[in-house]
């Protein structure tokens, strides 16, 4: 294995969550704006600021101008925000519509991608209009796909409303849906013209909710800034009861890792696979759950598993995983435990990742707390022996749920 180096600086390495009252709900409270690069040049902005959703009509004015606009949400997000939203939309002038479907990870299916593209064909959009996707991930990953098919490619904007989708899942430009073979397995790079996250869209959100976002962030901590993933545990009470300040750091923060490493691998051609830490065993849980495990309880859960995996290996220094486990518990979140199946089956499952290479599944792994560990690929190939010892003592034997 080649030598190991730390991808990227990731902007300022320390951080800290203000302990300052919220900002006033304005569009003029400084909002902040991070660039992420797309190949062939250019790229689109990324608004992290409480109360931008204000300003989203000069906004698409000016990065998204359309003909006319559809609105994708799922019906949860549409009674809370859509009527709002598409008021706002409409004061470019042009029309939109408001497309809605039901909640859950089993939308994001190619069933449901059909239905909302024919709709759209009902409606007479053309390659003049622009999807705007309002809501989680879920909705941000299926709407983003029907954008990069309709037509063979129309434009979309992101208008994230969970933290999952503010933090990691709207940045990037992957959309994509869901087979029965695995989860994101049909899907297409289409980097959206617009990401406009306003925390106080996720005000509502309950704090069992707000954690399993939060796993992301603790991820870009554990990859890329140490500092990052302490302040993330030293306010941890904070983040899940909403406070905005520290919320709009987070997002922030979490914005600017990942907009640094997409901007340099948009297509996942070696360093973007860093984003991918903890998800390889975390999607393998997911599915073997049947998803009853939510995403970021699997992320955590995959992350610390990881860790383990590196210290196993002798890769990652030891207390690593302790390190994240105690950062992952802050939230509430599964470091441990009972496995949804026995580890043989999740080990199987992880064949379906996207990182197999040559038959062999490829692991995200650390040097240490805050530096992921290089390599030719950034990821490593891991015999399943190894994977399968340390699930089975993470779970007391692999007993199932």
């Amino acid at each position: 294995m080649r030598g190991r180096r730390r991808p990227c600086t990731c902007g300022n390495p320390g951080v800290s969550l203000s302990t300052q009252p919220p900002r006033s709900s304005s569009l003029s409270s400084d909002p902040r704006r991070t660039h992420v690069t797309v190949s062939g040049g250019g790229g689109y902005p990324v608004i992290v600021a409480p109360g931008s959703v204000n300003g989203l009509a000069k906004l698409l004015d000016e990065f998204a101008p359309a003909h006319r606009y559809a609105i994708i949400a799922d019906s949860r997000v549409a009674e809370l925000h859509g009527d709002r939203v598409r008021r706002l939309v409409r004061e470019t002038g042009r029309p939109a519509a408001l497309h809605t479907f039901p909640p859950g990870e089993n939308q994001k299916s190619r069933e449901r991608w059909i239905e909302l593209t024919d709709a759209l064909l009902a409606d007479g959009l053309g390659r003049d209009s622009c999807v705007v996707a309002l809501g989680g991930g879920v909705t941000g990953d299926l709407a983003g796909f029907v954008a990069a098919t309709f037509l063979r490619g129309i434009p979309v904007v992101q208008l994230p409303t969970s933290l999952v989708a503010m933090i990691d899942s709207a940045v990037g430009g992957k959309t994509g849906v869901d087979v029965p073979a695995g989860k994101n397995l049909v899907g297409a790079f289409h980097p959206p013209r617009l990401v406009v996250a306003d925390p106080e869209l996720a005000l509502t959100l309950p704090p069992a909710e707000r954690a399993q976002g939060l796993a992301e962030a603790l991820k870009h901590g554990a990859i890329a800034d140490l500092a990052y993933l302490e302040a993330l545990e030293n306010r941890a009470d904070d983040l899940l009861a909403g406070h905005l300040e520290a919320t709009t750091v987070a997002v922030d923060r979490s914005v600017r890792i990942k907009a640094d490493v997409v901007s340099r691998d948009e297509r996942e051609g070696g360093l973007r696979q860093i984003l991918n830490f903890g998800h390889t065993l975390g999607h393998a849980l997911e599915a073997c759950s049947q998803y009853t495990i939510p995403h970021g309880s699997a992320v955590a859960r995959g992350m610390v598993l990881a860790a383990r995996v590196g210290e196993e290996l002798g890769l990652t220094a030891p207390e690593t995983s302790a390190r994240i486990a105690s950062a992952v518990r802050a939230f509430g979140l599964p470091a441990e435990g009972a496995l949804p199946a026995p580890a043989g089956d999740l080990v199987r499952m992880t064949r379906t990742d996207k990182k197999v290479r040559g038959g062999a599944v490829r692991y995200v792994l650390l040097e240490r707390a805050g530096v992921v560990l290089g390599g030719d690929s950034w990821s490593h190939a891991v015999e399943d022996a190894v994977v399968e010892g340390v699930l089975a003592a993470s779970s007391g034997g692999g007993r199932r749920v």
